[in-house]
């Protein structure tokens, strides 16, 4: 019993200490809107959007790499032209802070994670951190995606 109760007050400790996915998207907003609806033309929606670049093969990695190698050159979300760029937020954000933003877009304004899919990991963050890409290889894998 008493291990139970210290690993649930350890886990709250670090819950604590760390930054919601919530708080870090406040970094987010600026671009990407409080709604997620993103700005025409420049930044895209996230509302909506996300679920369909998870559904896709490679998509998590894909939004992985967007965070932390950032995003340039002209994209398509459902027809709409964007061609903002996204800044690499690798070296300002820890792996728990891109898993804990990543969980907060997949949850937010009415998207869902994919059946079958679990939410980000500071673990899965840290494996992507690992195969350094530029913005504009992130770009060419998203074409990969085959997104509309």
């Amino acid at each position: 019993m008493k291990q139970i109760l210290l690993a649930g007050l350890i886990a709250l400790t670090s819950l604590a200490l760390g930054q919601s996915g919530a708080s870090v998207y406040q970094q987010c907003q600026g671009c990407h809107q409080p709604t997620g609806a993103g700005i025409p033309g420049v930044f895209p929606p996230l509302a909506g959007h996300v679920p369909e670049i998870l559904a896709a093969k490679g998509g998590r990695e894909y939004i992985i790499h967007v965070l932390l190698y950032g995003l340039t050159g002209e994209i398509s979300v459902k027809g709409a032209k964007y061609n903002g760029a996204m800044p690499a937020f690798g070296q300002s954000l820890k792996d728990e802070e891109i898993a804990a933003v990543l969980n907060h877009i997949s949850t937010s304004w009415g998207n869902k994670l994919p059946a079958g899919q679990k939410a980000f990991t500071a673990a899965e963050v840290k494996a992507q951190r690992a195969k350094p890409l530029t913005a504009a290889q992130v770009n060419t894998a998203r074409k990969a995606l085959g997104l509309k």
